[in-house]
């Protein structure tokens, strides 16, 4: 069975019941963690772990991979891939912003995320 990749730095297991079932609409989600990267990283460290990551996610049967993180290492990825023929998505939600005075008198800002869809890159 095809494969949904969600190479991003949040779990499938925290989404909601409307995005866990868009992507199982593609297949099996398989979650790959998002590396950490350096904000002193050079170009070739990045492209040297966008081929780490492009090597393993090339390993499934992947009907679509949601890529997310750090800006530079998901455009070079995400090019990569879509290069290669692979349908690359990435999350749209709707973010609701709250703010409230806490105890101590200092302004506090909530921000709630609602899953709408997944765009292609």
């Amino acid at each position: 069975m095809q494969t949904f990749i969600n190479f991003t730095n949040h779990p499938s297991d925290c989404w909601s019941k409307n995005q866990r079932s868009a992507a199982e609409s593609y297949g099996d989600i398989i979650d790959i963690s998002f590396p950490q990267i350096s904000p002193y990283a050079t170009g070739k460290e990045i492209d040297a772990l966008v081929s780490e990551y492009y090597i393993k996610i090339k390993k499934y049967d992947c009907a679509a991979i949601m890529v997310q993180g750090e800006f530079v290492f998901t455009y070079r990825l995400v090019s990569l891939l879509k290069e290669n023929g692979f349908l690359v998505l990435s999350s749209c939600s709707e973010r609701r912003v709250s703010e409230y005075t806490d105890e101590n008198g200092r302004t506090q800002s909530r921000s709630e995320f609602e899953f709408i869809r997944f765009r292609e890159y």
